[in-house]
């Protein structure tokens, strides 16, 4: 399977439609981090899955399962896809 890329012109280019998307509680979402936005949670969750359980103002609350533990994380829907 090829690895898809973005073209050198939209490296580190952020899409509105992306910053501002709507993502509904209950939805199951994989995290894939959005380098143009600054992060500030650990590196090792990137493409894990998750579940919203919640929203604080724009963020989400992901629960997240990190080995054994139920752990929930606050993320800017930009770092999120809906699976």
């Amino acid at each position: 399977m090829a690895r898809q890329r973005k073209q050198v012109r939209e490296k580190g280019k952020l899409k509105l439609s992306s910053y501002f998307k709507k993502i509904e509680d209950g939805a199951n979402v994989a995290l894939i981090i959005n380098l143009g936005v600054r992060v500030a949670f650990p590196k090792r969750l990137k493409g894990m899955s998750g579940k919203v359980v919640g929203s604080r103002g724009r963020f989400k609350l992901v629960e997240i399962k990190d080995g054994n533990k139920l752990k929930t994380f606050i993320i800017h829907p930009v770092h999120l896809k809906k699976l």
